[in-house]
């Protein structure tokens, strides 16, 4: 009997101990639902200027409808909130009114961020985000640092102290709390007189200190001040000659001496002034020769960085012009754009309308992306057309399968059927490959070039403006692609601006396409309204 009942309690411990390592299972499955992901790193502000706090779920889920809290420190301490749709100011700490602004343009993909204007000192310690609904609420936290990089500093003289002359230097406006001291023309530490650091209302300190140099100092004093955030400094030199200093004169009692006592004390002071002017000479010879080596290496550096900057846009506008001999004659398709794009009659720009147009639907139209689609299919060949973008400071373009989803937000990169390159606020060039990659360009582009080479799987893009190249997607395409426009909503401008589709000369009219056989040049696209027409 003891035997059994043995038995059934191991099995019931076993039993209990395999439901908790499926609980566990399960609760790691679910864990990146409850996550808040915001800044990993403080971040780093300047006072005066701005800051984005950026805060998203990686879950993507759609946060349009939850409460979305920015706050300091604890939950109460209100930054920003957005709830039931609305900003709700009123509920602002005070000191942030006015300051805070919602970035929400990728609310439906749970992507948010906060820009903080004119950063002060106050500004600084731990801030988080909050996203919050019926069955969901977590949040996120971060470091904000605030430095401020003070004015030059001023040196004056103040008058003679200590048989020697007496300097003040004067800087404000800075922060954190900077260290200073006086050097002399070695670099070697100085002792102050005296030093004074005061912070005013905003928070900013003030520096006052003072010196006195005496005779040795060899001409050159230097007010040195660091930030000791930022790793920065700024110095001022003053040069002030020995003869200037107050010192006691070694030949004064000549004058109750001997002709031969003033004599010597003559040759001793002509020699020692040859002496140092001699060290000087040297000193100065030697930076010199420094300044020269550095420089002749910068030169070489220089020369070498405009070689290979000239090869490359030289290479970027040796593929633009190859890619111009295959341009094509693309028009916008209307019964593809979104009801808050606006198609003109020739087919050749889209504009954003802040009011939705009453449009019949139908299969091919795009409910949520605000996209149209060009009526050009392309299934084969080489094919190359621009876009005028202007100064719109949002907008993306490129190419996609004909078959991507209408409905419904997608991330747009190859994975998807996207290839497209795109420019956030006119400050950041951008393209998805998978993850949002950013883009440096020379130029600001006017002009955007698009070229499809389909056997090669490959999309380029170029800057029109200055003739370069600015990305490739390589990839292996495997259906029809079509032009791809988004004009975005409106920026914020005085007047909306338009994506327009450049026009090309006639055929008749080109005079830089090349007579190689295996040139096609001017090859008209497959068009989609005609092969539905024919079926």
């Amino acid at each position: 009997m003891v035997y059994i009942l043995d038995i059934s309690h191991s099995s019931q411990s076993s039993f209990l101990f395999s439901c908790l390592l499926l609980l566990l299972y399960l609760m790691e499955l679910n864990a990146e639902d409850g996550l808040v992901i915001g800044h990993r790193e403080p971040i780093l502000a300047m006072v005066g200027e701005e800051v984005e706090f950026p805060c998203y779920l990686p879950s993507k889920l759609d946060a349009e409808d939850m409460e979305i809290r920015f706050f300091r420190n604890k939950f109460s301490e209100i930054v920003f909130i957005y709830q039931d749709r609305q900003e709700l100011f009123n509920r602002q700490m005070v000191e942030y009114r006015n300051r805070a602004q919602l970035i929400k343009d990728y609310i439906q993909e749970g992507t948010v961020a906060l820009r903080l204007f004119h950063i002060v000192p106050a500004d600084e310690g731990q801030y988080g985000c909050l996203f919050q609904s019926k069955d969901f609420s977590n949040n996120a936290t971060w470091e904000l640092e605030v430095a401020g990089l003070g004015s030059d500093p001023h040196i004056y003289f103040e008058g003679f102290e200590e048989g020697g002359i007496q300097l003040r230097c004067n800087s404000e406006g800075w922060y954190p709390r900077p260290k200073a001291a006086w050097k002399d023309y070695q670099g070697q530490q100085l002792p102050s007189l005296s030093e004074a650091i005061t912070q005013d209302a905003q928070g900013l300190f003030h520096l006052e200190m003072s010196v006195v140099v005496k005779e040795g100092a060899h001409s050159n004093v230097v007010c040195s001040i660091q930030n000791t955030l930022l790793v920065q400094k700024k110095e001022f030199t003053v040069h002030i000659a020995d003869v200037f200093l107050p010192k006691n004169s070694a030949w004064r009692g000549a004058f109750i001496g001997t002709f031969m006592g003033l004599a010597i004390i003559l040759v001793l002071f002509m020699i020692l002034a040859f002496y140092f002017f001699r060290k000087q000479q040297r000193s100065k010879e030697k930076l010199k020769k420094k300044s020269e080596k550095e420089k002749g290496k910068f030169t070489a550096e220089l020369g070498k960085l405009q070689t290979e900057i000239d090869w490359r846009r030289a290479e970027g506008q040796a593929e633009w012009r190859a890619a111009r001999r295959y341009a094509v004659n693309i028009t916008l398709d209307s019964d593809t754009a979104h009801p808050s794009l606006k198609v003109s009659e020739d087919g050749k720009s889209v504009i954003y309308c802040d009011i939705k147009q009453d449009l019949p639907d139908g299969p091919k139209r795009f409910e949520d992306q605000l996209c149209v689609l060009g009526q050009e299919g392309f299934i084969s060949g080489k094919h190359y057309w621009e876009v005028e973008v202007g100064e719109k400071s949002r907008w993306f373009l490129g190419v996609c399968y004909d078959s991507v989803e209408r409905k419904g937000t997608v991330k747009l990169c190859p994975g998807t059927g996207y290839w497209v390159i795109g420019l956030w606020n006119g400050c950041e060039y951008f393209i998805f490959n998978p993850h949002r990659v950013s883009l440096t360009l020379r130029v600001p582009p006017r002009q955007i070039g698009i070229f499809l080479n389909y056997e090669a799987g490959k999309v380029s893009f170029f800057n029109v403006t200055d003739n370069s190249h600015i990305f490739t997607f390589t990839d292996k395409f495997s259906g029809t692609l079509r032009p791809y426009f988004r004009p975005r909503s409106h920026d914020g401008g005085e007047r909306i601006i338009p994506l327009t589709i450049c026009p090309f000369p006639n055929k008749g009219d080109r005079v830089d396409a090349k007579d190689d056989d295996d040139c096609d040049t001017w090859l008209q696209p497959y068009d989609l309204s005609e092969s539905t027409e024919s079926e």
